[in-house]
């Protein structure tokens, strides 16, 4: 493959939330890399063969990694494929996602791992990573190949959905993982209140008649797994935390200095339980909508920074799985190419600064991984995102590039269009018009 033709992002609004920087300047990207960054200035006389790209006071950022992605590759192409998963990824502004292990068959052992990257080396518009089995058979009673799948490239290990409910394998995968300095990702739920349950339990979930999952079910889990990480000293990853009552256990947990970390989907820093209105299946998330007491405070972690990382929960189901009566509709939604703008809101209603929604992100997923990207640096890979942070759109479901179009989304109104988005110095993405 040739190199890509040099580019020179010029007038922009750039943040970068490793240096802090959110101010005018621009950056110079070759052969991959960024060769150089202009804060508060401009550059010199540029080279000739530079392509400039004016930006017109759109933000430059890092361009963003999703910890969290499902496709149906392999074993359900219909769902999503990789390649269509990058593609959705690369009009959202996604430059990097971890793909989950709970395909068919399951992502457990290296061989499976070494064809899932090398499918995705195939694929230019984003760099795919892959998250390894922490179970065999994602079935929570035998360890997975950890040490094999971490050498064939898997980035963490994780049961998904799945709540790994026996503490004695749940120690032992800690402690396993330690080893090979990698970080578990767990889903904290207890399987027993929450078995049958389709919406949170409270009111609401009553007065419509559904089954329903307290949110202590999460609590209680986690409370587990925060004593299990403390005896073991292996590293965490709360998968998509909910609740404000787990929010305190992950307060205390952080406070004693333990290697953990928290994710929550961009579907619950943005919606509430009420948002299922009249049986609303393509509102039904795994975990589900909690209520908005619940809602505001995981803005308010996130903004506190007890909450590091915000995902998109990518989950892509076809219309004849979703369109069922609500509790027998298939969870999830899809989320790549709807990220950044959803995230967005809490800037434009002054809830967080840009930099700081930025950072969960870019460099928080990337340090947590440690991966180069996530960062407006020189010498660092060249993946970056234009937007234009006030451009208004209204989200049609029907456009989205993802193979699924059950987007919770659909119809809502949003502010911030993603103009380019480039991954390793070659435009991967470019908005219509």
């Amino acid at each position: 493959m040739t190199a890509p033709q040099p580019l020179a992002f010029v007038n922009a609004r750039l943040v970068d939330p490793e240096s802090g920087y959110d101010g005018p300047g621009g950056v110079i990207v070759s052969e991959g890399v960024i060769a150089d960054v202009a804060k508060g200035r401009e550059f010199g006389k540029l080279s000739k063969g530079v392509r400039v790209v004016d930006c017109g006071g759109a933000m430059l950022a890092p361009g963003l990694i999703d910890l969290r992605v499902k496709t149906g590759e392999p074993g359900a192409e219909t769902k999503e494929t990789l390649a269509s998963a990058a593609r959705a990824a690369a009009a959202g502004g996604v430059t990097s996602f971890v793909v989950q292990p709970d395909t068919d068959p399951a992502v457990d052992d290296p061989s499976t791992v070494d064809f899932l990257l090398r499918r995705a080396r195939d694929i230019d518009a984003a760099r795919i990573l892959c998250a390894g089995a922490a179970t065999k058979g994602l079935r929570g009673e035998e360890m997975a190949e950890i040490g094999l799948m971490r050498e064939a490239g898997c980035v963490y290990v994780t049961d998904a959905d799945k709540p790994i409910a026996d503490s004695k394998v749940f120690q032992r995968l800690l402690s396993y993982a330690k080893g090979f300095d990698t970080i578990l990702a767990h889903r904290p739920l207890d399987p027993w209140l929450a078995k049958g349950g389709a919406a949170t339990g409270g009111e609401f979930a009553a007065r419509m008649g559904l089954p329903s999952i307290s949110p202590m079910a999460e609590r209680i889990m986690l409370e587990r797994d925060v004593a299990l990480l403390e005896a073991t000293g292996g590293r965490l990853l709360v998968d998509q935390l909910t609740s404000a009552q787990a929010l305190e256990t992950l307060g205390r947990a952080k406070k004693k200095g333990l290697r953990i970390h928290a994710s929550v989907s961009i579907n619950h820093l943005c919606f509430n339980e009420l948002d299922i209105g009249d049986y609303r299946s393509f509102a039904k998330l795994t975990p589900p909508l909690r209520g908005e007491d619940d809602r505001q405070a995981l803005i308010e972690a996130l903004a506190d920074g007890l909450i590091d990382i915000v995902v998109s929960a990518h989950a892509p189901a076809p219309a004849e799985d979703k369109r069922l009566p609500f509790d027998q509709a298939a969870p999830g939604a899809v989320g790549l190419e709807t990220l950044l703008p959803a995230l967005l809101g809490l800037y434009h209603d002054e809830r967080l600064p840009l930099i700081d929604l930025i950072r969960a992100v870019t460099l928080a997923p990337a340090s947590l991984l440690g991966l180069q990207t996530g960062r407006i640096a020189p010498g660092a890979p060249a993946d970056l995102v234009l937007c234009d942070l006030d451009a208004p759109i209204i989200v049609d479901a029907a456009r989205l590039l993802s193979k699924s179009k059950n987007s919770p989304f659909d119809g809502r109104r949003l502010q911030g269009q993603v103009l380019m988005t480039v991954v390793d110095g070659r435009v991967v993405h470019r908005a219509e018009g």
